[in-house]
C-alpha cells in the first residue's frame, strides 16, 4: 500500500513511524514533511493548507490511503476533496471539523445537547465583549473562536487582563481572523486530562489518557504554547472518571454530531477538566493532539493503519484497539524565544539521543551544507516508554540532555505534577 500523510510536524512523524510497522505499507509520502520525517517517508514540498496542490498531487500520484493530520487542512475541506476523487481518508470532513475550527459551534453544540462544559458567552462585537468583562465573574477565560495554533486561549485573573485579551484578539488581530469572534467562559478548576479517541461516527474507542504541559516555563508559568511536553497515562483519569466521560461526554458528543447532520469520523480529541462537579469539556480538537500523539501512539499495541481503515469503513466496532501497560514521556525541545519571536537555522547536535529515545521532528530543516537545523518554535520531541512513569521521565531527560543547539530551551518538570498525584494515590 502507498500511504499519504498530510502535515509536517512531530505528530505526523509519530503517525508515520507507527504506520511503517504495518508490513503491507510499501511507501509513505508526506506533504510537506520535515528534515526528520524525510528519513521515514518521501517528503514533497506541498503545504498542508494547499488543498488544490494536494488534490493535484493525488491525481498524478495515486495513493491507497490518506491521513490528514493537522487542523487547518481538515477545516479547509481536504478530506471532502479527496473523497470526491474516491480516495479513502482518515479524518473528519469540513462540517465535522467545525467542532475545533469554531469554538462558538462547539460551545453551542454542548449547550444544546447537555454536554458538561463551562458557562460562556460568545461575541462578534468587540465593544460588547469589552463591556461584558467589566462586570462578569473573574477569573475568566478568553478564547479566539477559530484555529490559533493552540495559542488562542488566555486565562485572565483580573479585569485588566480580560480587557487586554479581548482587545488583542478582536481589535489588534493577534490571531488573525480567528479572533474576530471570541468566547468568554467561566474559569474552571481541577486537573486537566487529554483523551484522544478513534471514532467512526458510531462507536468510540478512547486511547490512553495523557497530560499536556502548555505553559512555556517550569511550574506552569509564562504564555501558552502548543505544548512543551506530555506524559501518559494521566493519573487523574481514573476508571471512575473514564466511565463518566464515556457516558456523559464521549458518546453524547458523537450522538450530537450525528443529530446535527455532521457525523464525526477520525480522531476526536477531548480536552477535559476534572472539576469538583465531575469532568467537563474544555475544548474539542478534530485531530490527533501534538504532543499528545507522541506519547499515546508508542503505547498502541494494535496496528494503527488497520484501526484507521476501520474508522473510514465504519467497522470500528469489529476492530480491536489495545494499548500496552506502562507509561510514556515526551519532552519538547524548543527555540529560545518561543512562543514569541525566535531565530531559525541553528545547527542541531543530536549526540547519542537517537539510540536512547524516539526522536520526533517538529520543526527541523537542512541548511545549504546539509546540516540539521532548527526551522520552527518547537523543534524536537524526545519520547521514551517504560514500565512506570518515573523511569520514562528519567530516560526522556537523559536523551534530551544529549541534544544541543544555540538557544535551546525545554521545561525540566514534565511529569513532575503527575508523579506527585501518583504518590498521593498510593
Amino acid at each position: 500500500m502507498k500511504i499519504l500523510v498530510v502535515g509536517g510536524g512531530g505528530r505526523e512523524h509519530a503517525i508515520i513511524k507507527q504506520l511503517k510497522q504495518n508490513p503491507a505499507v510499501e511507501s509513505i509520502v508526506c506533504l510537506p514533511g520535515n528534515a526528520g520525517i524525510a528519513a521515514d517517508a518521501e517528503c514533497v514540498p506541498i503545504k498542508a493548507t494547499d488543498i488544490d496542490g494536494i488534490v493535484n498531487y493525488v491525481k498524478n500520484h495515486p495513493v491507497d490511503f490518506t491521513v490528514v493530520a493537522p487542523d487547518d487542512p481538515l477545516a479547509l475541506g481536504c478530506v471532502d476533496r479527496l473523497h470526491e476523487l474516491g480516495v479513502k481518508c482518515f479524518g473528519p470532513d469540513a462540517r465535522a471539523a467545525r467542532i475545533e475550527a469554531s469554538k462558538v459551534f462547539a460551545k453551542d453544540l454542548m449547550k444544546r445537547y447537555g454536554i458538561p462544559t463551562a458557562a460562556y458567552e460568545a461575541f462578534d462585537d468587540a465593544e460588547k465583549a469589552l463591556d461584558y468583562v467589566k462586570s462578569c465573574p473573574i477569573p475568566v477565560v478568553v478564547k479566539a473562536d477559530g484555529l490559533a495554533l493552540g495559542k488562542g486561549v488566555t486565562i485572565c485573573f483580573t479585569r485588566e487582563e480580560a480587557t487586554r485579551a479581548v482587545r488583542a484578539a478582536m481589535l489588534e488581530g493577534a490571531f488573525g481572523t480567528s479572533g474576530s469572534r471570541v468566547v468568554i467562559e467561566e474559569y474552571l478548576e481541577g486537573p486537566e486530562v487529554s483523551v484522544l479517541a478513534f471514532t467512526d461516527g458510531h462507536v468510540v474507542r478512547p486511547m490512553v489518557s495523557s497530560m499536556d504541559h502548555k505553559r512555556v516555563g517550569d511550574g506552569d508559568v509564562g504564555p501558552n504554547t502548543g505544548g512543551m511536553g506530555t506524559i501518559a497515562p494521566n493519573p487523574c483519569y481514573t476508571p471512575e472518571v473514564a466511565e463518566r466521560c464515556m457516558k456523559e461526554i464521549f458518546l453524547p458528543t458523537i450522538a450530537a454530531m450525528n443529530a446535527e447532520g455532521c457525523p464525526f469520523k477520525g480522531c476526536l480529541y477531548f480536552g477535559l477538566m476534572v472539576t469538583k462537579d465531575g469532568p467537563k469539556v474544555i475544548e474539542y480538537n478534530c485531530r490527533f493532539g501534538d504532543p499528545e500523539t507522541q506519547v499515546v501512539l508508542p503505547l498502541l499495541k494494535s496496528d494503527l493503519l488497520t484501526v484507521m481503515m476501520a474508522v473510514e469503513d465504519e467497522t470500528l466496532a469489529d476492530t480491536p484497539v489495545e494499548f500496552a501497560g506502562g507509561a510514556a514521556c515526551c519532552v519538547m525541545l524548543a527555540s529560545g524565544g518561543y512562543p514569541g519571536k525566535y531565530e531559525k537555522g541553528k545547527v542541531i547536535d543530536l549526540g547519542h539521543a537517537e539510540a536512547m529515545a524516539r526522536i520526533y521532528h517538529s520543526g527541523t530543516g537542512r541548511n545549504d551544507r546539509g546540516q540539521l537545523v532548527t526551522a520552527g518554535g518547537r523543534v524536537l520531541g524526545v519520547c521514551c516508554t517504560a514500565d512506570d512513569l518515573q523511569t520514562a521521565i528519567g530516560k526522556a531527560y537523559r536523551a534530551a540532555d544529549e541534544i544541543k543547539w544555540d538557544g535551546m530551551i525545554c521545561r525540566r518538570d514534565i511529569g513532575k505534577r503527575a508523579l506527585g498525584i501518583l504518590k498521593d494515590q498510593f
